[in-house]
């Protein structure tokens, strides 16, 4: 009997997604993420590149994986041959769990890829490429993805004032005593 409940037990562990098995965000190499952009993207002649482009995972569409739904990755867009080239370098996620949160920041190397399976999205029209807000992309990535949970600076100061509240173990309420400003 023991042996069969720990069987399930594992069986349950392993069938975890990677996210919440431990304190390491990972995704392995060539995932699929669906993603939008923050603000609309206009690349001209004029303008064929922008830095620092903000990106965040999206839950719509057929992707392999996803990202905690609040995360913002950086990204590079340039033209490139009527398409756009769109890389992404950084990002920074915060998955929460009722009132808890961990955080994730770190390098990624992803790119995207079209409908059509070719590198780069094909949104150029007359010379002038747009991504809007609405439009869903796929980002690929280029390898494994492992970023370490981060210290949580204002989960620290939560439990602080949980335990100065009499919430916490290490302060628990006292019991009813006269209050020693009143006369």
């Amino acid at each position: 009997m023991i042996k069969t409940h720990a069987s399930l037990m594992i069986a349950a562990v392993l069938a975890m997604p990677p996210l919440a098995m431990s304190d390491t965000l990972e995704l392995p190499a060539d995932a699929t993420v669906n993603v939008q952009v923050i603000d609309e993207l206009t690349l001209s002649e004029q303008t064929p590149e922008r830095n620092d482009l903000l990106i965040h995972p999206v839950a719509d569409g057929d992707a392999s994986h996803t990202l905690p739904e609040y995360c913002v990755l950086i990204g590079d867009a340039r033209i490139d041959d009527e398409r756009i080239r769109l890389t992404t370098q950084s990002l920074t996620c915060i998955e929460t769990d009722g009132s808890e949160s961990e955080i994730y920041s770190g390098e990624i190397s992803a790119a995207a890829y079209d409908s059509d399976g070719d590198f780069g999205l094909a949104a150029c029209q007359n010379g002038t490429c747009r991504l809007t807000r609405e439009q869903t992309f796929q980002l690929r990535l280029a390898s494994d993805l492992a970023i370490e949970q981060q210290d949580n600076p204002a989960a620290e100061i939560n439990e602080q004032r949980r335990q100065a509240e009499g919430e916490g173990v290490a302060n628990p309420i006292p019991a009813d005593a006269p209050n020693p400003d009143d006369d």
